[in-house]
């Protein structure tokens, strides 16, 4: 099913692309860089973000393919569209040397096993338990924000050597990780992928 794009999203495209040329980008590196400097307003992403196209062509199939996509947070999940998504937050309780979002994440991982999508916007200790867990995912999208653990949480990812898409500075938030996830969701599978 074709997304119909409103005009004001056109428009807003239009702007944007007046001010931050992505032309250079490969096509879903492109998509999610622009749909996330969209999502923020903010042009600043486009030299923040970290990605590698052969991950996101993987993730892309994956996604389309039916696979699980898990976000560490209820927001992450409500600006997930065309997507239902797998959010354990309600679930979870905090406990000794653990928050209550990540024994989401670990709610999360018991219930979808490996080849999910995970979405973390909010909560570096998501991502942290996250990658404690080892798990074997289609794509990480770690964008959490704050001032503390936001930084360290993302460069383990990156470190990880996890299929991912992140960012280098505190920046991020629930907005953002929804928009990088959307961006694959919205992008058109290619005749090869339909094949396959």
């Amino acid at each position: 099913m074709n997304r119909v794009v409103h005009p004001i999203e056109v428009e807003s495209y239009r702007r944007m692309r007046a001010r931050l040329d992505t032309s250079h980008l490969p096509p879903l590196t492109r998509a999610v860089v622009e749909r996330v400097v969209h999502s923020a307003a903010d042009l600043d992403y486009a030299s923040d973000l970290v990605m590698d196209e052969s991950s996101l062509e993987k993730a892309h199939a994956a996604l389309h393919a039916g696979a699980p996509v898990v976000t560490d947070v209820e927001m992450v999940a409500a600006g997930i569209t065309r997507r239902e998504t797998v959010c354990r937050l309600r679930d979870a309780v905090a406990g000794p040397g653990l928050t209550r979002s990540a024994h989401a994440i670990r709610l999360a991982h018991e219930q979808v096993g490996p080849g999910a999508l995970w979405v973390i916007g909010n909560a570096p200790t998501a991502l942290e338990e996250l990658l404690a867990l080892g798990v074997s995912p289609s794509l990480v999208i770690g964008l959490p924000v704050g001032f503390v653990g936001a930084v360290e949480s993302k460069a383990a990812l990156r470190e990880s050597g996890l299929p991912a898409v992140s960012n280098v500075s505190e920046k991020g938030g629930s907005a953002v990780a929804s928009a990088a996830l959307n961006a694959l969701l919205y992008h058109p599978v290619s005749h090869s992928e339909e094949k396959s």
